[in-house]
């Protein structure tokens, strides 16, 4: 079921509605990379723009239960935890508010707000990341040329160190230049897999999948932007 969505930033005024709650729940379900549908309060609120702990988010959660007892949402149990997931009559009033008046517009979502931070941040980053990363190959340069050479611990600590830097430099130049941005219609997953890599040899393959984990963490550039 796919969002009417004008990419609004911040939350809508006042409490959310019960359509927007369904909508909410319909959308983190669709966005999931869980096999079931069932949603926790966290996605549902995450969903809404709406702060853990606040006014609206205890709205939210007396909403839930009064759309479950009206048999528009089904709650269950995942490891302990409350879930709950539109049933039939929850996606039917979607459907009918959706033929009537348009879809429920909600705040921009968690998946594109992640796409959109780390886009601004790579720009914002990303030629002082190079920059240091020239500051890696000159200091490599000058271990290379020393005389007497240098000790194998001067080795040891530069491989970190570009190690770090060719890293955070590859993860950056991704989130700015490969991160296609995010459609709503579906889950934005990576699953470390690009166009092309069906030509490569498994081995091959697995081993450029392996070094792909993390690229769109920008949490892993923290030390390099305190630098």
């Amino acid at each position: 079921m796919p969002d009417s969505h004008t990419d609004p930033r911040a939350t809508p005024p006042g409490p959310p509605s019960d359509e927007l709650v369904l909508a909410a729940v319909e959308r983190a379900a669709r966005h999931r990379d869980k096999a079931s549908p069932a949603v926790p309060i966290w996605a549902v609120l995450e969903h809404l723009h709406l702060a853990r702990r606040s006014a609206a988010a205890r709205h939210v959660r007396s909403r839930l239960d009064a759309l479950c007892a009206g048999g528009w949402v089904e709650r269950s149990r995942r490891h302990g935890v409350p879930t709950w997931q539109l049933t039939p009559s929850g996606r039917g009033r979607l459907e009918a508010v959706a033929g009537a008046a348009g879809m429920p517009v909600l705040p921009e979502s968690p998946q594109h707000r992640a796409w959109r931070n780390a886009r601004t941040l790579a720009a914002q980053e990303i030629e002082r990341f190079r920059g240091h990363m020239q500051d890696q190959l000159d200091a490599a340069a000058l271990l290379l040329d020393a005389d007497p050479p240098a000790g194998s611990d001067a080795w040891f600590e530069l491989a970190e160190g570009l190690r770090s830097a060719c890293r955070t430099l590859a993860s950056a130049s991704y989130c700015l230049h490969e991160w296609d941005e995010p459609d709503d219609a579906a889950a934005d997953l990576d699953d470390g897999l690009d166009p092309g890599d069906e030509q490569l040899e498994p081995t091959a393959r697995r081993h450029r999948r392996a070094l792909r984990a993390g690229r769109r963490n920008v949490a892993l550039w923290r030390d390099a932007r305190v630098r």
